[in-house]
């Protein structure tokens, strides 16, 4: 089979044990044809991913954001992002999640496009920023929520960060009474990442190979960690996990490459991409 495509998380994918690109990943993403589609697909925003782009020189190519949620591309040149697609929880939700939280020590923050709303600087919102080399704007979120019910407008996706048993008691909550409108998923013990349902990486990443580049996903090799990437790795030619990928992640994959801080991505490149 030959490839035509890549697509890659990040977090606990391709970064190394500082959360940083290691010199020979930059190396051998560059040593790559500047027309092959590398797609970085990702929980973050965009601005905590366009950094990386530059780093590995693929600024040019779309980025799938918020796991499928907001998926985007760059006219050469142009600062302003071109929206390919776009689904977000509705406010009513998000009101829901903000309400449940308010006498917990659950710290929650809201994503719309290219902004991150935190009600404080605390613990969770500095080490983000520290991960993400974005900075919140720290604010009220009633205000942010009562704007987004009269405009229709929602979040992307919604953090929530806290105590393992109050996020434990939250996600019963979402999948008790939401299942049908968001998913849920614990990318820690301490982190839920609400997304909605209707979207995932694969969902995102077949839309835009065909909306820009008429590439089945039999032609992508996509690599994961996580549980937001098995639907990724599932639905590609070549699903590959890291080492250090949860079991679940590593049964559906067609092949394991080594850990994200052994430079796995790059070792598989290397030797499907010479």
């Amino acid at each position: 089979m030959k490839f035509r495509a890549i697509c890659t998380d990040i977090d606990g994918t391709l970064l190394n044990s500082d959360r940083q690109l290691s010199q020979r990943t930059i190396s051998t993403f560059k040593s790559l044809d500047q027309n092959v589609p590398v797609i970085l697909a990702s929980s973050r925003m965009p601005s905590a991913m366009r950094h990386l782009q530059q780093e590995l020189n693929i600024l040019h190519h779309p980025l799938i954001c918020f796991n499928g949620g907001y998926v985007i591309h760059f006219e050469d040149g142009k600062a302003e992002a071109v929206q390919l697609d776009s689904v977000q929880i509705p406010a009513a939700i998000c009101q829901t999640i903000h309400d449940f939280t308010k006498d917990t020590d659950i710290h929650v923050s809201l994503y719309e496009q290219d902004n991150w709303y935190a009600p404080a600087a605390d613990f969770w919102a500095e080490r983000e920023e520290r991960i993400t080399k974005v900075s919140p704007n720290i604010t009220e979120l009633q205000p942010i929520l009562e704007s987004w019910h009269q405009t229709t407008t929602g979040a992307h996706k919604v953090m929530c960060m806290g105590p393992a048993d109050e996020i434990d008691a939250l996600q019963q909550e979402l999948t008790q009474n939401f299942a049908n409108h968001v998913h849920a998923y614990r990318s820690k013990d301490t982190y839920l990442e609400i997304a909605p349902r209707a979207i995932s990486k694969a969902t995102a990443l077949e839309l835009l190979l065909k909306a820009r580049y008429a590439i089945g996903m039999h032609e992508v090799m996509a690599f994961g960690d996580n549980y937001n990437d098995i639907d990724m790795l599932q639905s590609v030619g070549m699903g590959i996990a890291v080492g250090n990928a949860r079991e679940e992640v590593k049964a559906v994959a067609n092949e394991i490459t080594l850990k994200s801080i052994e430079d796995g991505v790059a070792v598989a490149i290397e030797k499907y991409w010479k």
